[in-house]
């Protein structure tokens, strides 16, 4: 396996309806750090991150109700993610919830850091890339 300081990192980033607004605004604090790396997203989230900051590199797959959540698993079985940074919504109903808990169980079993909030998100990108990123007052 390459070292993750030999090529470029690769993140996922998923967002429920209620989070996408977030995540974009937490692309836009980890701007700096994100510049360096390929991003990989559901749909929709992807989308805006790609209208936000066109500058990312940034591969949209398909809408996770429509298989992009799969995609995601299918990346981390074959050791193409070094994250996955998914904003759940909890206090919503999920009619996908199989695909999220089978996401969130693949990224558990093949050990790859995962968040599911800003604060964890930014460990994960100070823990991997050696960055101070917190930008929160």
């Amino acid at each position: 396996m390459t070292s993750l300081s030999a090529r470029t990192p690769r993140f996922a980033l998923v967002a429920h309806d209620a989070r996408k607004d977030e995540i974009v605004e937490w692309v836009g604090l980890q701007l700096v750090p994100l510049s360096g790396m390929h991003v990989f997203s559901t749909g929709t989230t992807g989308s805006r991150i790609k209208t936000a900051f066109p500058e990312l590199n940034v591969t949209c797959l398909k809408s996770g109700p429509l298989g992009g959540d799969q995609q995601i698993g299918a990346m981390i079985c074959q050791a193409e993610l070094d994250a996955l940074i998914f904003f759940v919504d909890p206090l919503s109903p999920m009619p996908h919830d199989v695909d999220v808990k089978a996401l969130t169980r693949l990224a558990t079993v093949y050990d790859l850091p995962m968040a599911c909030s800003r604060s964890t998100a930014d460990l994960i990108v100070d823990g991997l890339l050696g960055e101070k990123t917190d930008e929160r007052s």
